[in-house]
């Protein structure tokens, strides 16, 4: 009897153990829910962003977390993501914690990736300049990117009388670097866009007896005739056309580049300004001009490697963003007295001043 009496406190020691056990289990299933599952922000609270380094380990992305106060301990963040099997699965990038996330969510979008896009699109046909004003309505310094595409250093290799990178900065769409100098790390991309682009071609260049620069230079020209994809190589082809016959090359945009640089363009074009002293005025100078006057886009680039087979020296435009193209000068001058009468409503009592011209 006196055995079964000691066993009873023993049993009931016991039993208060395990009761002790269960119940800190709890707690601490209860805790790690409301650590994990809970929101760590106000409903009302303003965005949050975390900018997630590559190469960031769990323990640095929960240090930072913890800085933010959105966990309480950065052991707590580490062992989730193993209890979740993310080890090895966070993506870097820029992230934007909004409205009332729990941490459990907060892993699962730096699971899937979801960072904030940052992106800036060139279109094709537009002057360095012209980049760095569409760069600076996403936050880039226009200065700072002027500067970076003033340095012809990335592309001296293929182009070695190049000044800047005219015509060499890709036109594409390209998300917003987060760097020390985000200009320059833009402008970077963008050439090593280019690269990529025209590689596959450099090969072909020397049987069309043309150089990158001079590549570049008429797809610019290319670029700027035209939106059409089926006209490009039509539009190449009275260029190399005339250049072989050595006939000047009589090119509007390169005019109004000309204008640009001088500070001249406001937009219009007269007869007078085709006489602007300027090595870009393909008007008074023959040949091509001395650079890229744009950055054109893949499909101009392959227009000039692979010209229309015509014998076309003339183009003009039939004011519905197309154009009528003429093998002669007599061809050309009815075609430009057609569409300028349809362009004035009536009929022309003169020969457009520039008829002979290629556009």
């Amino acid at each position: 009897m006196a055995r079964a009496a000691g066993a009873r406190p023993e049993a009931r020691r016991r039993l208060r153990l395990v009761l002790l056990v269960l119940l800190l289990v709890l707690a601490l299933r209860l805790a790690w829910v409301h650590e994990t599952r809970y929101p760590v922000r106000s409903p009302g609270a303003p965005p949050q962003p975390l900018v997630v380094p590559p190469g960031a380990s769990a323990d640095a992305i929960g240090r930072q977390l913890h800085g933010m106060g959105l966990v309480r301990h950065p052991l707590v963040f580490r062992v989730l993501v193993l209890v979740r099997g993310a080890g090895g699965e966070l993506k870097a990038g820029e992230y934007s914690l909004e409205g009332p996330v729990s941490l459990t969510q907060i892993v699962d979008l730096l699971t899937r990736g979801e960072v904030v896009r940052r992106d800036v699109t060139f279109p094709e046909g537009r002057s360095i300049e012209d980049m760095a004003q569409l760069a600076a309505a996403r936050g880039i310094a226009p200065g700072e990117f002027l500067e970076a595409a003033r340095d012809p250093g990335p592309i001296r290799d293929i182009d070695p009388l190049a000044v800047d990178l005219e015509g060499y900065l890709f036109p594409d769409t390209y998300d917003l670097p987060r760097a020390e100098n985000p200009a320059a790390a833009l402008v970077a991309r963008m050439v090593g866009r280019f690269r990529e682009v025209i590689s596959p071609d450099l090969a072909r260049l020397p049987s069309r007896e043309l150089t990158v620069r001079q590549l570049v230079t008429l797809a610019s020209l290319v670029e700027m005739e035209t939106a059409r994809p089926e006209e490009r190589p039509r539009i190449a082809a009275v260029f190399l056309n005339r250049l072989q016959k050595g006939m000047p090359l009589q090119t509007d945009p390169t005019v109004i580049f000309a204008m640009r640089k001088a500070g001249r363009w406001n937009g219009n074009i007269r007869k007078k300004d085709l006489e602007i002293d300027s090595p870009y005025n393909t008007y008074r100078v023959a040949g091509l001009p001395p650079g890229p006057i744009a950055s054109p886009g893949r499909g101009s680039l392959l227009a000039v490697i692979e010209p229309a087979p015509v014998r076309d020296l003339y183009f003009v435009s039939r004011n519905d963003g197309t154009h009528e193209f003429s093998e002669t000068l007599g061809q050309h001058n009815r075609a430009v007295e057609r569409y300028q009468r349809q362009r004035r409503g009536g009929p022309s009592s003169a020969a457009d001043p520039g008829a002979s011209k290629a556009s």
